[in-house]
């Protein structure tokens, strides 16, 4: 009786191996394109929430008539310049509930004045400077400057 081959042979294992390789060479730059759009994407999600943001606060404080001083949204004290959250930390990133750390972003830049502004740098991008979400606090009776430079060749 015929003993029956257990195993791979040594020339089926080296296929396996070379199409494995050939498999991640293929899919490999297609999966760190993934990451530039997943930070593209991230981007365009905080511009969202620093828009929705500044416009609930807004609001808030016109139903409230006041343009300066504190309004309080959800139990956190928001900042008022010119009836829109101010350019820094307690202004519009505590409003749009944005934390460095659990949203992979740098946060810079700000102030309590109106024309200050602030910048919010997704981490890993390609360029950070060009992926970035700037918020500028606004003159009187203006709206604040909110900008989004992010491209899938930077992010």
């Amino acid at each position: 009786m015929p003993k029956l081959q257990k195993g791979f042979t040594m020339i089926e294992l080296v296929m396996v191996i070379v199409i494995l390789g050939i498999l991640a060479a293929v899919a490999l730059p297609r999966f760190y394109d993934l990451q530039k759009d997943a930070r593209l994407s991230k981007g365009q999600a905080l511009l969202g929430s620093v828009r929705s943001a500044s416009a609930i606060v807004h609001s808030a404080a016109l139903v409230q008539n006041i343009t300066t001083g504190n309004i309080s949204m959800e139990g956190v004290n928001i900042p008022l310049i010119n009836a829109y959250p101010r350019a820094n930390a307690a202004g519009i990133i505590a409003a749009a509930n944005i934390t460095a750390a659990t949203d992979a972003v740098t946060i810079g830049g700000g102030g309590a004045a109106a024309g200050s502004v602030i910048t919010i740098r997704v981490n890993g991008a390609t360029n950070p400077a060009l992926c970035q979400i700037s918020y500028t606090a606004p003159a009187a009776n203006a709206a604040p400057t909110i900008v989004f430079n992010g491209t899938r060749a930077n992010c």
